[in-house]
């Protein structure tokens, strides 16, 4: 069964089931020497991937102006270029840049570079309105956060955002902010079926807030081209290995997790799909609140994940049968060495 459209919680704002992530695309970009892009990339190959997204029915890209230090949101406002009536634009703020030595430099969560921080994303996206504004400081103490709502409120009024929402994987925060905030519409949170999201889908449909699905492809685990041997570029942030990204360590694939890979591969695929058109199939049949964004930068990866609005959810058997599976992986990994590098909630 075909999936084309949600909508964007309470907002009233249609957008594809699928939407695309646009992280790798802004580039490389910094703090200090530690990388915080995905390496080098072709912009005008990202150029590309974004226009054809929308020729296959994604609307719906979502990025941050710390992306590139600014670059990521340029490139995606040169690619819609001519054709941003066709586009949703999730954009995202609260970190601190330095645009010319593509540097992030700290966070900022005042309402006065709020103001600052839209100003910008519009020039260099090359539009008159963002339609969804996210607070991309996951872990910010609700009190500040709630601090924002009236400046939001205030460009939502001015017609420069159309809706707003948080990016955080808190799901307390996040209800209580959507609870207060008139405009908020989504929660971006992190969602795949090797990590759950079970407390935040119940936000979602508590507060009526759209789930934009983050990380659904585990970061590429889930597209199912690396091994044990693979081992990733020092200028991609997963060859880095920072402790908050659970799937890779010392630039290569976290074995535990391609073991839970492997144990939901035959379940995800049974029916024709790729592994990744079969991971995010998952993600709609667990919430049809949910958006999955899966990254891409390449023509390819857009036309492989976009064929998955084709065959829409899993099947109801095929998705008993990856939650049977990854019980019996689930218990294993209490018992076993990996037990520490099991995600905790959050």
């Amino acid at each position: 069964m075909a999936v084309d459209t949600r909508q964007l919680g309470r907002s009233g704002i249609e957008v594809s089931a699928l939407g695309m992530g646009c992280w790798a695309i802004g580039g490389p970009w910094a703090e200090g020497a530690r990388p915080l892009g995905w390496g080098r990339v072709d912009d005008d190959e990202s150029v590309r991937a974004v226009r054809r997204a929308l020729d296959l029915g994604v609307t719906l890209f979502d990025t941050a102006d710390t992306y590139g230090a600014g670059h990521g949101e340029r490139v995606l406002g040169r690619a819609l270029a001519g054709r941003r009536d066709e586009a949703v634009i999730a954009t995202k703020f609260g970190y601190t840049f330095d645009e010319r030595t593509r540097q992030a430099t700290g966070e900022n969560a005042s309402p006065h570079y709020l103001r600052r921080a839209v100003t910008g994303s519009l020039r260099r996206l090359g539009t008159d309105r963002i339609d969804l504004y996210q607070l991309h400081l996951g872990d910010l103490p609700l009190p500040r956060a709630e601090a924002l709502i009236g400046t939001l409120d205030d460009l939502v009024d001015a017609g420069l955002i159309r809706a707003y929402g948080w990016s955080t994987d808190r799901a307390d925060r996040a209800a209580a902010f959507a609870q207060v905030a008139r405009g908020a519409a989504a929660v971006q949170h992190a969602l795949s079926v090797l990590r759950d999201a079970p407390a935040m889908l119940d936000a979602c449909d508590k507060h009526d807030l759209a789930g934009l699905a983050r990380g659904p492809l585990g970061m590429g685990l889930l597209t199912g081209k690396y091994t044990p041997e693979s081992t990733l570029p020092r200028d991609d942030v997963r060859g880095l290995g920072p402790t908050w990204l659970e799937w890779f360590r010392s630039g290569r694939p976290a074995p535990e997790w391609l073991r839970r890979v492997a144990a939901v591969r035959d379940a995800l695929t049974a029916d024709g799909r790729t592994l990744a058109q079969g991971a995010i199939g998952w993600i709609w049949a667990r919430s049809d609140r949910a958006v999955p964004i899966p990254g891409a930068r390449t023509v390819a990866q857009v036309e492989e994940n976009a064929a998955a609005l084709a065959r829409g959810p899993l099947a109801p058997d095929h998705f008993a049968e990856v939650e049977r599976q990854l019980a019996a992986v689930r218990s294993a990994a209490l018992r076993d060495a990996d037990r520490p590098h099991w995600p905790m909630p959050p």
